[in-house]
């Protein structure tokens, strides 16, 4: 839980390797904190004052800023049965949430973005009550049930449904009404459906650009789940801001993505490919089921868009569909793994994609995502190198120190641990993931 260090407590991390998500490569120094921001980050050590701050003599661990998923469900809980999720009651729906929302801090998550909730408030309950300091979890951005045309949902129990342009424009003032700060737009298939197709498109121009203006008018970003190629652009030529999975990018669609990099964002959520493919046979999806509706080729085809992608200075991001059965809550940062591996990700780059682009897609990039003098102080300290071994952030005791706005989550130097946060399953059936 967050330590009760006061809010004029000023804290030294000494003797740590500093990786400040500048772009530059660790070196060794010092941060002073002070309040809820970073006051000072110096090279070496012996400059920065001690007296009236508490000292925490690092040994030489890795100290950076706490990670981002652009990608966030809180409301799937371990769950093989996301039609349970709609019927779930809403009291032990909310405590499930909850319990997310720490596992992701305690995961070493301090940034988060919501991608849809399986019930139009839960995210908005869960934001507000961390930003009041109720429950622990990351900074966070609400969104609320995804939004699909007739025909086109993957989950109907847990979708909001609207037709035409003018119903897109009421869906999403619903969302504002409910205190969203993004809408969700269910906009391709899943294979994993048997019937809708992750290379299907359900929405129209017309109603995508409904959508999206109305969105923007009152200060809502939009989000896609956009496998299709046709999707991707679609998404694009009316501006959606944060483009889901993106599978099948064409080159069309990759010189739209160019065009508009400073702009938009693109978080793939590949470990719901990966795991689909090899970890789900336990919960009745075998890995031949899944190569025959086709999870293979679309990985494949999705490797060589991302790499494209990152070739072409497009911003993409970890993170992504946890929260199902093979999917657990707590194995976040299985996609730093994946960019490493699968998309030829340098460690460094995979962790600036996961904390200073972090910043930048929750609108806070100078504020967040660096270990620099004026933003907050949300950093995590590490027993072990991530640039040598990306895995290392997957296993929470190597996490060693948890901080949030100047305050330990999880303190390294009194011993003091969140408590280790997983959820057991609850159902079981066929995830489809959003």
């Amino acid at each position: 839980m967050t330590s009760a260090n006061t809010p004029d407590q000023s804290i030294l991390f000494t003797n740590v390797r500093i990786f400040d998500s500048t772009g530059s490569d660790p070196y060794e120094g010092e941060v002073l904190v002070e309040g809820e921001r970073i006051a000072e980050v110096r090279k070496g050590t012996g400059d920065l004052p001690r007296e009236g701050a508490r000292v925490i003599d690092g040994q030489g661990k890795f100290l950076m800023s706490g990670l981002c998923d652009a990608h966030t469900h809180f409301s799937w809980v371990n769950s093989a049965d996301l039609p349970g999720l709609g019927t779930m009651g809403v009291e032990e729906h909310t405590l499930l949430c909850a319990r997310s929302a720490q596992t992701y801090i305690d995961s070493g998550y301090t940034m988060c973005v919501g991608a849809a909730a399986a019930k139009p408030r839960l995210d908005v309950v869960i934001r507000n009550a961390i930003n009041a300091g109720q429950i622990p979890g990351p900074r966070y951005l609400a969104n609320c049930q995804e939004i699909a045309v007739t025909g086109g949902a993957l989950v109907k129990g847990i979708t909001a449904f609207a037709d035409g342009p003018e119903e897109m424009r009421k869906a999403v003032r619903r969302n504002v009404d409910l205190g969203a700060d993004l809408v969700k737009l269910s906009m391709s298939g899943e294979e994993i459906t048997g019937n809708q197709h992750a290379e299907d498109n359900y929405f129209s121009d017309e109603e995508t650009l409904a959508a999206v203006t109305e969105a923007h008018r009152r200060g809502l970003r939009v989000c896609s789940h956009a496998r299709s190629g046709e999707s991707v652009k679609m998404s694009l030529r009316n501006g959606v801001d944060i483009i889901y999975h993106a599978s099948f990018t064409d080159e069309e669609g990759l010189d739209m993505l160019e065009e508009q990099k400073d702009r938009i964002f693109v978080a793939p959520g590949l470990n719901w490919l990966v795991a689909t493919l090899h970890d789900a046979e336990a919960f009745g999806y075998p890995p031949e089921a899944a190569e025959a509706a086709g999870y293979q080729h679309e990985l494949d085809c999705a490797i060589e868009a991302l790499k494209k992608m990152k070739e072409r200075g497009i911003r993409v991001l970890p993170g992504g569909d946890y929260g199902f059965a093979w999917t657990p809550h707590g194995t976040y940062a299985r996609d730093l793994q994946h960019f490493v591996e699968l998309l030829e990700f340098s460690p460094k780059d995979t962790l600036l994609a996961a904390t200073a682009l972090g910043g930048q897609i929750m609108r806070m990039p100078d504020d967040l995502g660096q270990v620099k003098a004026g933003f907050y102080a949300d950093m995590i300290l590490i027993d072990g190198d991530p640039l040598e071994d990306i895995t290392i952030l997957q296993d929470q005791s190597k996490i060693v120190g948890i901080m949030k706005n100047g305050a330990f989550h999880k303190d390294p130097g009194s011993g003091q641990s969140a408590r280790p946060s997983t959820l057991s399953e609850t159902h079981r059936g066929t995830p489809i993931p959003a």
